[in-house]
């Protein structure tokens, strides 16, 4: 997959340096994409309760799980890397939508639009490889939890999360090196926050050449690890019911709701916009901001409350924490 992706990226470069491009020396972008919204306060407004909310749900469950070494196990650490990737996705976006929306600020530099663009797709893309090895954690636990520790040590689950990460920067470097060798012929860029879609848009190009490695990349994310998720829930099921006990079968499927819940979330706003394209629905730019803004805030908004009120080991720790906190401002 990375050979693929260096691949792409040399071969778009190779054809980009054969045409004779006139563009503008760009210094900065102007967002555009909220003009034609009537109560843009509101909106930046609850924009903002909820990032901050994004934000304390994830720092409580980053400080719980790295500073109590009971929690240093497989489990929590997918918890813990699904977090810091929930606050570096939102905030790529969460920041220019606030800053537009609430103090009008519609310039954005060229280098910061680029750099935001690179790390919301980076934020994407390790967000979908994130929920994926979390379905083959509860898949082995359930399946095999005689052998899940021998079988997903803390060091493999490092290995993962390392490697997953290094197919996301490098994806998210292909897309980020493409628009910085793209000619631009306006500032304006008709979305609210800096992606790549926007951006290929704001060029003076033909796009549809430039779409065809991110709609490759979303049919291998969409199209490839949302059926491996799917299957692994199969084989959970299948698993569960052959089971005789009962309050087996409710502990095992309740371990496996807030991870169905939190993919829930991620996909199915994703899903929605792959599925209005098919079938031939236009969206204008409100409603494609709109489902841009609700696929960026709702899955990072919901994964922090949802491991926090459906992990007992989590929830335990903090009420214990306010609990010593409390004993001591009494004293």
């Amino acid at each position: 997959m990375i050979l693929f992706l260096f691949g792409y990226y040399f071969q778009v470069c190779s054809e980009m340096s054969d045409k004779n491009f006139t563009g503008l020396q760009v210094t900065e972008f102007i967002l555009t994409g909220s003009d034609q919204l009537s109560n843009q306060m509101i909106l930046g407004l609850l924009i903002l309760i909820t990032y901050s909310l994004i934000l304390l749900g994830c720092s409580i469950n980053i400080c719980i799980i790295t500073s109590d070494r009971l929690l240093h196990r497989p489990m929590y650490i997918f918890i813990c890397n699904l977090a810091v990737i929930d606050i570096m996705f939102t905030t790529s976006a969460s920041t220019t939508l606030i800053a537009l929306l609430l103090a009008g600020v519609r310039n954005i530099s060229y280098h910061s639009c680029i750099s935001r663009m690179f790390v919301y797709n980076l934020g994407d893309i390790c967000l979908c490889f994130a929920l994926t090895l979390m379905a083959f954690d509860r898949v082995i636990a359930i399946s095999n939890p005689l052998r899940y520790h021998s079988i997903l040590t803390n060091s493999r689950t490092f290995a993962l999360l390392a490697l997953s990460w290094l197919v996301a920067l490098t994806a998210a470097g292909v897309l980020a090196g493409i628009t910085d060798r793209l000619p631009y012929c306006q500032p304006i860029i008709k979305y609210s926050f800096c992606d790549y879609a926007a951006l290929v848009r704001a060029a003076c190009v033909d796009p549809e050449p430039y779409f065809m490695f991110t709609t490759i990349l979303a049919m291998w994310l969409l199209g490839g690890h949302f059926p491996l998720i799917l299957a692994t829930y199969v084989k959970i099921i299948y698993t569960v019911a052959r089971l005789t006990n009962t309050a087996g079968r409710k502990q095992m499927l309740s371990t496996c709701l807030s991870h169905a819940i939190v993919v829930f979330c991620f996909y199915f706003p994703k899903l929605i916009l792959v599925l209005l394209t098919r079938v031939g629905v236009t969206l204008n730019l409100t409603e494609r901001n709109a489902l841009l803004t609700a696929s960026t805030l709702l899955p990072s908004l919901m994964n922090p409350v949802v491991y926090f009120f459906r992990t007992k080991e989590i929830r335990n720790v903090l009420v214990m924490g306010i609990l010593f906190i409390l004993k001591m401002n009494s004293k």
